[in-house]
């Protein structure tokens, strides 16, 4: 729940006093989003509601210090000083939001990943900020259960693929030193003036550009786009590693404060399964 106080203290943050806030639903944690206004200007605010999205927040602020020439939107204010950060950057409701994708919105999307991956910025790690999102394939092997329950394979087929899928995703690194999203989908990405924004930077660190790419494909393939390897051929080591790793994640119960995560994780495996059963002819 967003307090007076947070309300209070948006002029600080703008540099203006807004006089009209509309609430924006959208995204998967429990960030309050808030269109404002005062007749002549606009942002797009969000404010943390819970000590996790104060912590994503933070990350968030601290990437668009740093990436101030990846096509992201433009940082208008933050305040970090307070127990709930707060955001303010331009607002982009006017913008086409994918889907559906043309080979045009595609072509801009991948574009505008190049671009952020030819920066060099300083960002935390991968490891430092994901720890030990990797291993999805050998997490389903401990626990095969709620894999198993969504219905995609069976037992016996997963007892010979997961060598193979073990491996190849074991093959996969998520060091670098390039820039990387790492929350890429649709509704993180828009077009403005024939330039796609990326939006949402709190998963943002230094990683694998080919996995932080791949890992957008599944969804873009679920929306209709073109199939991963039209887009990243001869890739079996990301598919496995994309592949496993929502695996590993897509049969769990439901998240809380984020009930739409295990849907969009399932649409994202539907896709993602059958790029790694091809790149490795499962």
């Amino acid at each position: 729940m967003t307090k007076m106080e947070d309300i209070e203290a948006l002029p600080m943050v703008l540099g203006w006093r807004p006089d009209s806030f509309r609430m924006v639903k959208r995204g998967y944690t429990p960030v309050a989003r808030y269109v404002v206004s005062n007749g002549t200007r606009r942002a797009f605010v969000k404010i943390a509601t819970t000590a996790h999205t104060g912590m994503l927040l933070r990350r968030e602020i601290a990437a668009y210090q740093v990436l101030r020439d990846a096509p992201r939107p433009t940082l208008i204010g933050y305040s970090i000083d307070r127990d709930m950060p707060i955001l303010a950057v331009e607002d982009l409701s006017d913008a086409m939001w994918p889907p559906p994708w043309t080979d045009e919105r595609v072509s801009a999307a991948v574009t505008a990943i190049r671009a952020l991956h030819g920066l060099r910025v300083d960002l935390p790690s991968f490891e430092i900020v994901h720890g030990g999102e990797g291993n999805g394939w050998r997490a389903v092997q401990a626990d095969p259960l709620p894999f198993l329950a969504l219905g995609l394979v069976t037992a016996d087929w997963l007892r010979r693929a997961l060598p193979a899928l073990i491996e190849a995703e074991a093959a996969c690194s998520t060091n670098g030193v390039v820039p990387c999203h790492w929350d890429l989908r649709s509704d993180n990405m828009c077009l403005v003036n024939g330039t796609m924004k990326l939006v949402d930077w709190a998963e943002a660190c230094l990683s694998n550009p080919q996995l932080d790419l791949g890992f957008w494909l599944p969804s873009l393939a679920y929306e209709g786009g073109p199939s991963p390897e039209a887009i990243l051929p001869h890739a079996p080591d990301i598919a496995a590693w994309v592949s496993g790793y929502f695996a590993a994640r897509a049969g769990l119960p439901i998240i809380p404060n984020a009930p739409f995560v295990r849907r969009v994780q399932q649409e994202q495996l539907s896709t993602a399964l059958p790029w790694a059963v091809r790149a490795l002819r499962l």
